[in-house]
């Protein structure tokens, strides 16, 4: 029998969104209000935002450090660094921080900072201090390629909650999380497939769950890639054309790529993006845009790095990504001061794009079942959470496997409420 536990705090810190949650008597789990937005979510976006005032380095994170952007941005003035999707360096032992303003921030100061925010927020509107807390992971971490690189991104990821004031961490699979949320639905036991498609990872579990079942967890699987990967092909095929990926400069006595191609590889990863203006760059294509064939495309790309307008790129995206999600054609627009990208694209082209990643999904599943020896008849129902799971495409995998048995919880909080579930039995 599960005891109250007034620190049951179940934490989801997602490598695009993330959301805090508490359990105790009554169910389901308290979620913290984090956005101020009006749709309701209480998800916030894990991003940070770091300016110099007077002299002093400050932070914003979530719904504050994208106020805190734009205001700057809308004034003209481009003075802080606006970095997104630090989860997915947690594997990386060739990024240990970055250099803002002079001063060198290591990867778990950054993160530190967004989850001290988070802490905060809690603290504030549960009226009680918060030391201790259930921590989701991913099946698989993106970038981790071994058991000691998991090892890695989770030491860092504890060292950060550390540094953000927490005393203890327990971490669970999120997918486990997702597991807990939906079986407060249940009046009976059920054989379980839950989906969690975050901004980096894509995780599976298949579990028995229910009022009287013994919750046994018959099998995991996770791919590093989700959301954040079906954006990289919107901004490969249909954004980095029009900023001069396919042009070329004029050489000594013959033509050349006008950019490096590894900058357009960087555009295509949100966690990489922020990290683009610097002044080596800026200097490669200040050069490039002299030589260029097409020096507009040269400039617009230019402007987009040196006026960090990765955010609004982001948003104009996932635009894109929603449109797609609703209706066969959407015409993208990324418009802001001189620069103004316009294109149409259809979801059979969105569909075709991402036809390798699509299968990934597919074969994670399909070698899930046959390693816990589940036929897909004894799945009682899928449970699908995250916004990747909205993609058409992404829901055929299941709906052609599980007929009829697909549901969907609050595709952003759930995990976060499924942990502090999972919390009060620690």
């Amino acid at each position: 029998m599960c005891r109250t536990n007034p620190q049951a705090i179940g934490i989801d810190f997602g490598t695009t969104n993330s959301s805090v949650a508490r359990a105790g008597n009554a169910a389901p789990a308290t979620t913290v209000e984090l956005t101020r937005f009006s749709n309701g979510s209480a998800s916030s976006r894990s991003i940070l935002y770091l300016e110099k005032v007077k002299g002093r380095v400050l932070s914003a994170s979530g719904p504050a450090a994208i106020d805190r952007y734009l205001a700057a941005h809308g004034e003209g003035d481009h003075p802080g660094r606006l970095i997104q999707s630090l989860k997915s360096y947690l594997p990386s032992r060739s990024l240990t921080g970055t250099e803002v303003f002079g001063r060198h921030y290591t990867l778990e100061d950054l993160i530190s900072r967004i989850l001290t925010d988070l802490r905060l927020r809690a603290e504030q509107q549960f009226a009680t201090p918060i030391r201790h807390a259930t921590v989701g992971r991913p099946v698989r971490f993106v970038g981790a390629e071994t058991p000691e690189d998991e090892e890695f991104a989770l030491t860092r990821l504890r060292a950060s909650f550390l540094r953000a004031g927490f005393e203890s961490v327990e971490f669970e699979l999120e997918p486990i999380g997702a597991a807990y949320s939906y079986q407060l639905t249940l009046d009976h036991d059920e054989t379980i497939l839950i989906g969690d498609f975050g901004g980096g990872t894509s995780d599976f579990s298949i579990l028995t769950v229910g009022p009287t079942a013994s919750r046994k967890i018959l099998g995991t699987s996770g791919l590093p890639l989700a959301g954040d990967t079906f954006d990289a092909k919107i901004v490969r095929k249909l954004i980095s054309p029009a900023l001069g990926s396919d042009s070329l400069a004029r050489g000594l006595n013959k033509t050349l790529p006008a950019v490096p191609a590894w900058i357009y590889a960087n555009l295509e990863r949100w966690h990489y993006l922020s990290f683009l203006r610097t002044r080596n760059v800026l200097e490669i294509l200040t050069s490039a845009h002299k030589r260029a064939l097409e020096p507009e495309k040269i400039q617009a790309l230019l402007t987009l790095i040196d006026e960090d307008l990765g955010y609004q790129l982001h948003q104009a995206v996932q635009r894109t990504k929603i449109d797609l999600s609703r209706q066969e054609v959407s015409h993208f627009q990324f418009k802001d001061g001189s620069l103004d990208l316009r294109a149409t694209v259809t979801r059979s082209e969105f569909e075709q794009w991402i036809a390798p990643e699509l299968e990934q999904i597919a074969e994670s599943i399909d070698s899930l079942l046959t390693s816990t020896g589940v036929a897909p008849a004894s799945i009682d129902r899928v449970f699908l959470t995250g916004g990747t799971s909205f993609v058409p495409a992404v829901r055929h995998i299941f709906e052609s496997r599980f007929p009829n048995r697909i549901t969907t919880g609050n595709e952003f909080t759930s995990v976060a409420q499924g942990l502090a579930l999972r919390a009060l039995q620690s």
